[in-house]
């Protein structure tokens, strides 16, 4: 399956064009617009069917296939001053954002130019859910929570609920699984409508041949449902045979690609083919502290603990993350490139390089057969590892986390490389404090 990213307006276009079909018994009001800048939101306001954008309290926020765009002040909803955000508040909000390059928390650069603009949802957080579906080996999954928005990643085994759904499995059979495992956290007078709407999710899912597919938050109120933040792949395999299905979508180059180096091109590139998530950005290629994180929010945490007790933000040479259960092969392509990278240049001032392999503890992705992927790699590498005095941290918690563990000191021990390993009994980032008092 070659996955390929589209946009949120995409996604939602797709939606809005098999609601009917899919959906029955829920109302969603397609109200959305992409644009580039201000005068093309303005110009967009003036066309029949659009006159919502001069009447309606807007949000706008970047379109361009990053996460975490509120973390990143990346989102409008409210202006400085008391009052809604208007046609022009946002039209002069997106020329101001065009006009500089941005910085993530995940230190990738770059240049804004695609933003989508709709109408605000009033609603309170009890109304906020969460809803996802994606493919594990040769399962399908679907994940349900009845807590959506920014926060949901922090405690995922606590909130959310694993939905294992076999490709062969009929409809009476997904109907009953889905009603066994839907969250406690939904309130009575809410629980079938969101039984119903997480069927028809997955069956919309399925057969528009999405590889990935997630709704967060998803609003509720009444029938009436709202798709506040949307991600999407679709299956590009199937594009023959989907011909006007996905509403024209387009896959885009990635935020910050058009300047990344051949490794981060080379990441991204087995990033679009993955179900797994694989991100990696190079910040000082002489840095002395190199990073292979599992999970997004672990990578922002260890980068952030590294920069803070380092007391020199140089010292960290890379971001990244590989997630989302990604294959031993993957997995190593991923060590290959960081290691290759890592052992091409001494420290300017002769320390030891330092490998921080972190985690939190992982929900679905089997530890073990990532780290298979990793000790494969020191294989590889050692001798250019132990050039460079490498030392290695890990610390990792999860599905086999004991055998991986054991299985990556025991082939770094039988290499010569020096490493330290701690379970879920560590604290996630203990291991960054370790390597720096050294």
């Amino acid at each position: 399956m070659a996955q390929r990213a589209i946009r949120e307006y995409d996604g939602k276009a797709i939606f809005s064009k098999h609601w009917e079909k899919y959906f029955s018994g829920f109302h969603y009001g397609f109200k959305s617009v992409l644009v580039t800048n201000g005068d093309e939101l303005r110009a967009c306001a003036q066309k029949h069917g659009f006159e919502w954008l001069k009447q309606e309290a807007l949000v706008a926020k970047p379109d361009m296939l990053f996460g975490k765009r509120g973390k990143n002040d990346l989102v409008l909803f409210k202006t400085a001053k008391p009052g809604d955000v208007t046609l022009e508040d946002a039209a002069k909000w997106i020329d101001e954002k065009i006009a500089h390059e941005v910085t993530l928390l995940s230190g990738q650069k770059g240049t804004l130019t695609h933003f989508i603009v709709e109408p605000f949802t009033p609603h309170s957080q009890d109304q906020e859910y969460y809803i996802s579906a994606t493919t594990v080996g040769e399962d399908d999954v679907l994940y349900l929570s009845a807590e959506g928005g920014m926060e949901v990643e922090e405690g995922w085994e606590e909130k959310v609920n694993e939905v294992t759904i076999p490709i062969t499995m009929d409809d009476a059979s997904i109907e009953h699984l889905i009603r066994a495992n839907v969250p406690s956290g939904i309130p009575a007078e809410n629980k079938e409508r969101f039984i119903a709407f997480a069927e028809q999710f997955y069956k919309f899912y399925r057969d528009q041949n999405f590889a990935y597919l997630e709704i967060n938050p998803i609003v509720m109120i009444g029938n009436d449902m709202h798709i506040l933040d949307l991600v999407a792949r679709l299956d590009d395999t199937a594009g023959f045979m989907m011909g006007d299905a996905w509403c024209g979508a387009e896959f885009p180059t990635a935020f910050g690609m058009e300047d990344q180096s051949p490794e981060e091109k080379a990441i991204a590139e087995a990033d679009s083919k993955s179900g797994a998530s694989l991100k990696l950005t190079i910040l000082n290629p002489m840095g002395r502290i190199w990073t292979m994180v599992a999970g997004g929010g672990a990578s922002v945490v260890y980068a952030d603990t590294i920069a803070d007790l380092s007391g020199n933000v140089a010292d960290l040479a890379n971001y990244g993350e590989y997630s989302g259960g990604p294959t031993t092969g993957e997995t190593k392509f991923y060590a290959d490139t960081v290691l290759d990278l890592m052992t091409r240049h001494k420290d300017p001032k002769g320390r030891d390089k330092i490998l921080i392999i972190g985690g939190a503890i992982a929900n679905f992705t089997d530890v073990a057969k990532t780290f298979t992927g990793i000790i494969q790699s020191f294989e590889t590498y050692a001798d250019r590892m132990k050039e460079h005095n490498t030392r290695i941290y890990v610390r990792r918690g999860g599905p086999n986390y004991e055998k991986g563990l054991k299985d990556i000191k025991e082939a770094a021990d039988r290499l010569g490389l020096y490493i330290e390993v701690y379970g879920p009994e560590t604290h996630v980032t203990d291991i960054v404090r370790m390597a720096l008092e050294k």
